[in-house]
């Protein structure tokens, strides 16, 4: 089993939301999927400043996606 270090993962954690659930990947995927959205680590990966919008929606990240090709 792999162990979850949450401290770790806080620090290398791009959202730039303060959230209960930073560095707690599992559970803040789980709550913005819930809600159809993406995490905001996913869109850093991306765009930083399109994170800033904290806009987890599918479509603009796929917009994103297209734009960046």
């Amino acid at each position: 089993m792999v162990e979850c270090n949450q401290e770790e993962r806080k620090k290398s954690c791009a959202c730039t939301y303060s959230c209960s659930r930073r560095g707690k990947c599992c559970e803040c995927i789980a709550y913005h999927l819930k809600y159809n959205q993406l995490s905001g680590c996913v869109f850093a990966k991306i765009s930083l400043e399109a994170e800033k919008t904290y806009n987890r929606d599918f479509e603009y990240f796929a917009e994103l996606v297209l734009k960046s090709k």
